[in-house]
């Protein structure tokens, strides 16, 4: 028989000596993390005169039974997206809707609208209109996020483009400011 080159070491066979050094080892480690926790949050509380201003705020404005200001004609309203956030920094949430007729055939062309909640639970109402139908115009990539409203306009350049090609494409965003919605362009968007 012939020997190993290397001696047989002693620490690849574990003995009971070692389950019961890895149980202490992991037993110290619980123990020691449970002692060292991290520091209470400390978030700077608004004073308390505002906090007795802004109303508490309620859920966002839902898009049942709202009346939006598109002809369909005999067919129905769709609402294709919405989202909520709050747009004018009230403290309460406003519900912005993608909206267009529901067309057996071609492309709609969307409207945009800006919901708000009714004074003491009343319906809830448009208050604004982003994108109006009559620009024939369809919305993609919509979102609400940082109190503004960001979406893709697909548009045509002429009206002899049809419907189904819209050939202009604008990234566009709505900010409230100064009492009404800003539409701009974000950096770095650009028109096909």
């Amino acid at each position: 028989m012939q020997q190993p080159a290397v001696p047989e070491l002693a620490h690849t066979h574990t003995r009971p000596i070692h389950w019961l050094a890895t149980a202490t080892a992991v037993a110290g480690v619980v123990a020691l993390s449970s002692v060292l926790q991290p520091g209470p949050a400390t978030a700077a509380q608004p004073p308390a005169s505002a906090s007795k201003k802004a109303p508490a705020a309620g859920p966002p404005p839902t898009t049942d039974g709202v009346d939006f200001p598109l002809d369909c004609g005999p067919v129905t309203t769709v609402v294709a997206h919405q989202a909520s956030g709050d747009l004018d920094g009230d403290g309460q949430p406003e519900t912005v809707a993608v909206v267009h007729c529901d067309a057996g055939m071609s492309t709609p062309p969307d409207g945009v609208y800006v919901l708000t909640r009714g004074a003491d639970g009343a319906q809830p109402r448009v208050v604004a209109t982003l994108v109006d139908p009559k620009d024939r115009v369809t919305v993609s990539d919509f979102t609400v996020r940082d109190g503004a409203v960001r979406a893709t306009l697909h548009g045509y350049s002429t009206a002899d483009v049809p419907t189904c090609c819209p050939d202009v494409h604008d990234d566009t965003k709505w900010q409230w400011r100064d009492g009404a919605f800003v539409r701009s362009t974000p950096a770095g968007a650009r028109s096909v």
